[in-house]
C-alpha cells in the first residue's frame, strides 16, 4: 500500500472541478495507493519518477517513490495544459 498525497496546487485544481469530475479524480486517486501504475498510465519523458494517468478530458501528474511507498500528485489538468 502507497501513501498518496496531494501538492497545495493540485488540491485546488481538484476543488475547482465539477462535483461530478472530482469524485471521478478521487477514485482514480484512491486507486493509486493501492497500484501506482495501473493499466493506462505513462512514464512522462525526461522526468525521473514522473507517471500521468488520464481521466477523462483531464490528466493527473504524479510522482511514485518506491523506496518510501509514497505517491505524490503534482497536478490535475485538463489535457492540453498537462504538458506545457
Amino acid at each position: 500500500m502507497y501513501r498518496v498525497s496531494l501538492s497545495e496546487s493540485a488540491a485546488k485544481e481538484l476543488e475547482r472541478l465539477p462535483l461530478t469530475l472530482q469524485q471521478r479524480m478521487l477514485t482514480r486517486i484512491r486507486t493509486l495507493a493501492t497500484d501506482p501504475r495501473p493499466r493506462g498510465c505513462i512514464k512522462l519523458e525526461g522526468e525521473r519518477n514522473k507517471w500521468r494517468v488520464r481521466v477523462g478530458d483531464y490528466r493527473i501528474l504524479y510522482f511514485i517513490f518506491d523506496s518510501t511507498r509514497e505517491v505524490k500528485i503534482a497536478a490535475i489538468l485538463p489535457r492540453d495544459k498537462a504538458y506545457r
